[in-house]
């Protein structure tokens, strides 16, 4: 008997492993990870890790003693390569093979690269793991000013980095707002504020077209506009790409992520996807999507736990997201996208407003920015299927926990 082996040392696959064991599994658990390292926190990397408030130990999940006790085989530094799912097999880079009686496949994502000459320059970036991160956070000492190409999440909180670390900073973005695949025009305007207030230079609505050089090392940027930017440090954030290659060739579907069913299970009822790599039937989309979240990944290792122990149910949670920016943090609840009603509580120009999204006169999402309470309340709304009224959320001195009780 194989037991549970798992593929992915990130979130999904470091909570996967771990409520196995606090639900009770008995059978063989381990975890492979081609990173060098025990699994480890990925969001500090681009915010707390860069600017120097969290260090390495800090970022690990658990220390080794914690595997050891929990009678969980670590792996690392090896590649998974091939799954022989007739024989419920994986084969390694290091020449051995697991068998397995359920698999699961929390590989995660690659950072997109950007095509065009001389992204092969010395300081041009990105960031993705451990590794880039330290090399990223030396390059700020060394750099006399640096470029951001992508104004998603990853882009504008490295972007905050730089700039508290003294560099100038300049962002490119293709589209005309930052922000825009995951939030709606009136948070992306207030992000475009803060960054420029902090001497951040935006350049949006054109992309990169070619970046200059000299003696092998990065030296500025052409835009598609015409205009050239200086910058020896250039960190590109364009996005991820699913790792798929795994279950594709094993013969699973695939379809922008590994397609799995609400028990997250693939076609192959022994194999399950989770995290970044997995498209599923979200609730809260409504319709099959993959979503880079963490708090996604973590609860999908939880159901698929469950599921595994035989306490499984279909998996419905609500999305959630967080970024920090400068002294900044949105927390979004829901997905706000579709929305024919948004509703301010707050005051954008004293750092600490929400946004109430509604579609068809019900609540689907929720922006908070430096309002921690309004995000909790918020979660609790959307997983209880409960709406509160446009004037009470619209009203700051309304008491949003007394509503939920008394709704609720």
């Amino acid at each position: 008997m194989g037991g549970v082996v798992i593929i992915g040392g990130g979130q999904g696959g470091y909570q996967c492993a771990a409520s196995l064991r606090a639900d009770g599994y008995e059978g063989a658990v381990t975890l492979v990870g081609d990173e060098p390292y025990l699994p480890y926190q990925r969001p500090p990397l681009s915010k707390e890790y860069l600017s120097g408030a969290k260090d390495d130990e800090s970022l690990w999940f658990r220390p080794a003693a914690f595997y050891e006790q929990q009678n969980i085989d670590i792996i690392t530094g090896v590649r998974a390569q091939r799954i022989v799912r007739a024989e419920k097999t994986v084969a390694l880079s290091d020449g051995r093979t697991l068998p397995y009686d359920h698999l699961v496949l929390a590989t995660g994502a690659r950072v997109r690269t950007l095509p065009v000459e001389g992204a092969d320059l010395d300081g041009v970036v990105s960031l993705r793991g451990l590794d880039d991160a330290r090399d990223l956070k030396d390059r700020f000492e060394r750099a006399s000013s640096c470029a951001v190409i992508g104004g998603g999440y990853i882009g504008l909180e490295v972007a905050a980095a730089a700039c508290k670390a003294g560099l100038p900073v300049t962002v490119i973005e293709a589209e005309d707002r930052v922000l825009s695949r995951v939030a709606p025009p009136e948070i992306s305007n207030y992000f475009e504020r803060l960054h420029m207030n902090r001497g951040v230079v935006m350049n949006l609505g054109t992309t990169v077209t070619r970046i200059t050089g000299e003696g092998g090392k990065a030296r500025g940027m052409e835009l598609a506009d015409g205009r050239t930017r200086e910058a020896d440090l250039i960190i590109i954030g364009i996005g991820v790409t699913p790792n798929t290659d795994l279950a594709e060739e094993a013969g699973l579907a695939v379809d922008d992520g590994i397609v799995v069913d609400a028990m997250l299970q693939t076609g192959d009822r022994a194999i399950f996807a989770i995290g970044d790599c997995a498209k599923f039937p979200c609730r809260a989309a409504g319709c099959d999507a993959r979503l880079e979240s963490v708090q996604n990944a973590a609860d999908q290792g939880r159901a698929v736990a469950r599921t595994i122990c035989g306490k499984g149910a279909p998996y419905a949670d609500i999305p959630w997201f967080w970024t920090i920016q400068f002294d900044v943090r949105l927390q979004t609840a829901g997905i706000p996208a579709g929305f024919d009603r948004a509703v301010e509580r707050g005051d954008p120009e004293a750092d600490a407003f929400s946004i109430f999204y509604y579609r068809d006169d019900a609540l689907i999402a929720v922006d908070s920015v430096n309002q921690p309470a309004d995000h909790m309340a918020a979660r609790m709304m959307l997983t209880k299927g409960l709406t509160p009224p446009p004037a009470l959320a619209g009203d700051e001195k309304s008491d949003l926990r007394g509503w939920l009780k008394e709704a609720g």
